[in-house]
């Protein structure tokens, strides 16, 4: 079975999906993600879809549901290089996505995943600085 290759840059993963997505595909895809964030310590997944000329309920619950599990997992999923025509189909669909982020493209969405993760800063350092 083939399998979608999830990449690390610093704290987030990077998924490029160029393929039709089918059941077995996603649920790999799922797994393997859910894998690499407990290996990796993983801050942030960035899923890119540019590839991707239609997106159908099938894909936009997919991505629900890795939002759903990477965020159980600590970390936030952003979704990149959405078309306007698949923005509007997820509308027309209903599917809000509400756990996953998106940005226009893969800088933009590594951008908000740094924000998150804080690339190697503590959580709470701000706060101890401005007592200083």
């Amino acid at each position: 079975m083939d399998r979608i290759p999830i990449l690390k840059l610093g704290k987030a993963l990077l998924v490029t999906i160029q393929v039709d997505m089918h059941d077995q595909l996603a649920t790999a895809l799922e797994e393997d993600l859910t894998n690499m964030i407990v290996a990796t310590g993983a801050r942030g997944v960035l899923i890119d879809i540019s590839a991707l000329d239609i997106v159908d309920s099938f894909i936009g619950r997919m991505l629900d549901n890795i939002a759903a599990v990477s965020r159980i997992l600590d970390a936030d999923t952003v979704v990149v290089g959405m078309r306007p025509a698949v923005a509007i189909t997820l509308v027309e669909l209903g599917l809000s996505l509400g756990g996953v982020k998106t940005a226009l493209d893969v800088d933009r969405g590594m951008a908000l995943i740094r924000q998150r993760a804080s690339y190697g800063a503590d959580d709470g350092d701000d706060e101890e600085d401005d007592g200083a």
